[in-house]
Parts: structure tokens; C-alpha cells; sequence
């Protein structure tokens, strides 16, 4: 009989929710966020520098022969749910989980070097594919002759800031470093102002073969970032959640506070309601990938068909209840309902997870 996972917090996961949202609460306030997204360059990377490199978490998900922590997804979960409460501008779900997951799989001597490097926060690794590509779709941008690599991938998350570039080819997957000749990096404009785009133009570029089985390990870190991104989007939902419901607490209407308002009540409910359901399914995922479940997929799939329409509708919710204030730019809630939108898009729409749940318990439609 399989044994049923505790999707509870442990003792060592509360307390590394609370030394990263400390940290946070310091060094990621709104306004500070605001100011790094107007002054067009959002990416906090002494922030960065302080939780990859001093706090190890940028190896969560590395083993410990490998310079890691020998964490687990669970670990990384709880990260990824506070820098979503806080809408952090750094690389985690770029670098620490999906270019470190896509490496783990390589298997090889040249990959496992680099895994290293990504592990002490003393570089960032970036998976070459747009932000918007989904763990079973296909993809051919790049193409390799001689070990020089000439193609263009647009929409890359985070690969303004990236020290390595991991290309997947026909041939392989191929390590190319972002200041060697031949290689291009274009910021693009994002929707989400704290999760930078960039187009990516290899002409030429030197690469290093780290596997040649390419899609095996392109599928284990884009799933890894699937399941895992849940805990941002639920990070996101209960950020909204909190805020609002704290200021419909304040804010008064015909001197009555705005939140005894029976509409409202149920609004918020509701919203509740659907929020630890979110909550259960992030959990779900993150353990399945925790414990190596043969369910794994299917658990990513299902949080993030789940997920991502519960993030953009608390995004909304918080929006509107917060009546005027809410629509200013000075209020931080147009940085969540963003980052929500293109969460929401990102690894997968929500119809493709469906999808791919459909598929993988033979439930297709007529």
C-alpha cells in the first residue's frame, strides 16, 4: 500500500520561510522593487547575491557531492511561495530550478562542473527557450554545425543577467557563454516588469556539449520549473489574499468598515477557499518531485492548471477592492496582477496542462 506524503510544513521548512521572508521584508519592499522597474534595470542581483550565494539557496536542489545543499523541491517550494509573496526581482526559477534541474539530467562529467557554478550563486544558467514553453512542446530554434551554434530564441526570462546559456539543438544540449564572441543578448519589453525578457542571437557561437539527449533533460527542468512555479503563483495569490483583506479591514464606507459587507464577505470567501485549494496542489506538486513520485507530471500538470487561474484572480480581486488606490501606479498590487498574467503563460497555459492531465489519466475529450 503506498504511503500518503504529510504536505504539512516541517519544522526546517518554516524556518526556512522565515529566514527568506525576513531577508525579504529587508532587502525587497514594493518601493524598492518599483524604483528598480522604472529605472529599467529590475534585476536585484546583490539581492541575489545574498540568497544564492550567502544563504546557499541557489542549491536547494543540488546534491552535496555536487556543491548543493541536498535539498528538495519541498525547500525550494517554500523559496519560490516568498519571492512570489514578494514579486522578487532575481533569477531562482530561471537559474536555481530549471537551468539546475535541465543540468541534473545531463548525467555528464561537463554538466555536473557547471551544476556546481549554479549551486554557489557564482553564476547564473539560463535554458535557451522562450519563458512561454511547456514541458512536453517541441522546439528547433537553434542549430548546430561543427560545435558552433547559429539560431534566435526570443522571450527568455532572465537571460539579461545570465553567465551561461544552455542551447538545446537536433544535436544536443550545448553550454555557451553569454560574453563569447558570437553571442547576442536583446532586452525585450515584458509584461511583468520584475521577470525581464531578452532575444537571444547565437551567430556562430562556440558550445560546449554537456549531453547529447537533449530533450530528456530540456523535459526534467522544464517540468521541475512547472510544478514548482505553482508555489510562486500561490505565493502571489496569498500576498493578494493578505493585503486585501487587511485593507478592507481599514477602510470605512458609510461608517462601516468596507469588509463587513456581506458581497464582499463572499468575494473574499471565496477567494480564500480557492487559495488553499492552491495551496494543496503547489504542495502536491512540490512533494511528488520531492519523493521522485511516478506521479510527478502528472502532479505539475495539475497544480499549474490549477494554479495559474487562481493567482490572476486574486491579482484582480485585490485590484479591484482596493477601489482607487489600487489602479495608482504607487501601489505595489500592479506588480502582482503582472507577474500573475505572465505566470500565467509561462511553462504552459493552463489549457495545456489540462491537456496534458487529460492525456496522462486517458481521460481525452470526445
Amino acid at each position: 500500500m503506498t504511503m500518503q506524503s504529510d504536505l504539512l510544513y516541517s519544522e526546517t521548512e518554516d524556518e526556512l520561510r522565515s529566514a527568506v521572508r525576513s531577508l525579504l521584508s529587508d532587502r525587497c519592499e514594493a518601493a524598492q522593487v518599483l524604483a528598480r522597474a522604472e529605472s529599467g534595470q529590475p534585476h536585484d542581483l546583490d539581492l541575489w547575491k545574498t540568497l544564492a550565494g550567502d544563504m546557499g539557496l541557489a542549491g536547494l536542489l543540488v546534491p552535496e557531492p555536487l556543491g548543493g545543499q541536498g535539498a528538495s523541491a519541498r525547500e525550494a517550494a517554500v523559496v519560490l511561495e516568498e519571492l512570489g509573496r514578494f514579486v522578487a526581482p532575481v533569477p531562482y526559477l530561471t537559474s536555481a530550478v530549471i537551468a539546475t534541474e535541465t543540468l541534473l539530467g545531463c548525467g555528464t562529467p561537463e554538466a555536473d562542473e557547471l551544476v556546481g557554478a549554479l549551486a554557489s550563486g557564482g553564476s547564473i544558467g539560463v535554458l535557451a527557450l522562450p519563458l512561454s514553453t511547456a514541458p512536453t512542446a517541441s522546439y528547433g530554434l537553434v542549430q548546430e554545425a561543427d560545435g558552433r551554434l547559429t539560431g534566435r530564441v526570443g522571450a527568455v526570462a532572465d537571460a539579461a543577467v545570465a553567465d551561461v546559456l544552455l542551447v538545446p539543438t537536433s544535436s544536443g544540449l550545448h553550454a555557451v557563454d553569454t560574453a563569447a564572441d558570437g553571442v547576442r543578448v536583446t532586452a525585450q519589453i515584458p509584461f511583468d516588469l520584475t521577470r525581464p525578457l531578452a532575444e537571444v542571437t547565437l551567430e556562430s557561437a562556440p558550445g560546449r556539449l554537456l549531453t547529447a539527449d537533449a530533450a530528456a533533460a530540456v523535459r526534467r527542468g522544464l517540468g521541475a520549473g512547472a510544478g514548482l512555479l505553482a508555489s510562486e503563483q500561490l505565493g502571489v495569490a496569498d500576498w493578494c489574499l493578505t493585503e486585501t483583506v487587511a485593507y478592507l479591514k481599514t477602510r470605512t464606507q458609510f461608517n462601516r468598515p468596507v469588509g463587513s459587507f456581506q458581497s464582499l464577505k463572499h468575494r473574499l470567501a471565496e477567494l480564500w477557499l480557492t487559495t488553499v485549494h492552491a495551496r494543496a496542489a503547489a504542495r502536491n506538486a512540490a512533494d511528488a518531485l520531492a519523493t521522485g513520485s511516478e506521479e510527478a507530471e502528472l502532479a505539475g500538470a495539475l497544480a499549474q492548471a490549477y494554479c495559474s487561474p487562481v493567482a490572476v484572480r486574486a491579482a484582480e480581486e485585490a485590484l479591484q477592492l482596493h477601489g482607487g488606490i489600487g489602479m495608482t501606479w504607487e501601489h505595489p498590487v500592479h506588480l502582482y496582477l503582472k507577474r500573475a498574467k505572465a505566470d500565467a503563460i509561462a511553462l504552459g497555459t493552463a489549457g495545456a496542462h489540462h491537456e496534458t492531465v487529460a492525456t496522462l489519466v486517458d481521460l481525452q475529450a470526445p
